[in-house]
């Protein structure tokens, strides 16, 4: 049909039976134009559920109601697509409910300060009865009578004087008992000629208990017109008129003795060999650590040498002495040497 300008348009008719053309929509038209039947939501249909009401005709060829929309519809225009859900998050709520905040109803900043200095004064009581308790045990173990020496007691040899002992540990009735120290009381003991070890501990209530270890006397040294007594550490104990009976004779070229490698070895060597024939050594000369030789009864003698692999020495003298030799180095016991 041909229309003339300024002519009206011609009266649109009834629409012509069977489906409508399923051709493609028109450029820039939305699904309703398209499908020829208002889209759920759109201007033709109503107002969308949860929006507000499209307020005019949809813009031509675009399918999408062009008017403004009620504030909170969440409808894009000119985009073809309903946004259709919650109102913004920074609009009021239309129901009347209050604003979700995070704390149950009734809650505020009070309760809170409230509950905070009672946790403070639970604290600061705690702290006080803790301090309490620490400051009465400090005076009881300090400043009260209840934790103070009364006793002194001294346990060991009968050769160790208890006078001497209780003179050397310093320990002074009535101190507290706290204040010992038994490590300190220990080496003030050992001070002692006759003394090899101390130990202290505390008795609660109020006892301290020393016990010592005497030393002992294993070769007795050549002194004037008798002999020293001295232990296997080269500490000189006493001084004697006679030799005491089973005790050997000490000959060693340093003049040391405490201390001395050559004491420490002749020691180690004598403790080596059999009771029997330990009783039988009448002398011992000592010129170093690895050269040590036994004299016994009967004019024997026999070289030892250093204190390593006592037990091969040991086995190859007994195998050597069955021959009554006079003469015996088992320096090296792969290859002892007798003679005499």
């Amino acid at each position: 049909m041909i229309r003339r300008r300024g002519s009206a348009p011609p009266a649109a008719g009834p629409p012509a039976a069977g489906p409508p053309a399923a051709g493609p929509p028109a450029a820039g038209a939305g699904p309703a134009a398209a499908a020829g039947s208002p889209v759920a939501g759109s201007s033709a249909a109503g107002p969308v559920a949860g929006s507000g009401t499209v307020a005019g005709p949809p813009a031509a060829g675009s399918g999408i109601a062009a008017g403004p929309a009620a504030a909170g519809s969440g409808i894009a225009a000119g985009s073809g697509v309903f946004s259709v859900g919650a109102a913004s998050a920074t609009s009021a709520p239309a129901s009347g409910f209050p604003p979700a905040s995070g704390f149950p109803p009734g809650s505020g900043s009070g309760a809170g300060s409230r509950r905070r200095g009672i946790d403070r004064w639970k604290a600061a009581f705690f702290g006080l009865a803790v301090l309490a308790i620490v400051a009465g045990a400090a005076w009881a173990l300090l400043g009260s009578k209840f934790f103070i020496v009364r006793t002194v007691q001294v346990t060991g040899p009968p050769a160790v004087s208890r006078a001497e002992v209780m003179a050397d540990a310093g320990i002074r009735l009535g101190t507290p008992l706290i204040r010992i120290n038994p490590a300190v009381v220990a080496r003030r003991v050992e001070r002692i000629t006759l003394v090899q070890s101390a130990q202290v501990r505390r008795a609660w209530p109020d006892k301290i208990v020393i016990s010592v270890v005497e030393r002992k006397a294993v070769f007795v040294m050549a002194s004037g017109h008798g002999y020293q007594e001295v232990d296997r550490f080269g500490v000189i104990l006493r001084h004697v008129g006679a030799r005491p009976r089973g005790m050997p004779v000490l000959d060693t070229s340093g003049s040391a003795l405490r201390g001395s490698p050559a004491v420490l070895a002749a020691a180690a060597v004598l403790h080596e060999l059999p009771a029997r024939l330990a009783r039988s050594v009448r002398a011992i000369d000592a010129a170093s650590a690895t050269a040590v030789t036994l004299r016994l009864h009967g004019k024997i003698t026999i070289i030892w040498g250093g204190t390593g692999q006592p037990a091969a020495k040991v086995r190859e003298l007994a195998i050597l002495m069955r021959g009554h030799a006079r003469y015996y180095d088992i320096s090296d016991p792969q290859t002892a040497v007798t003679g005499g």
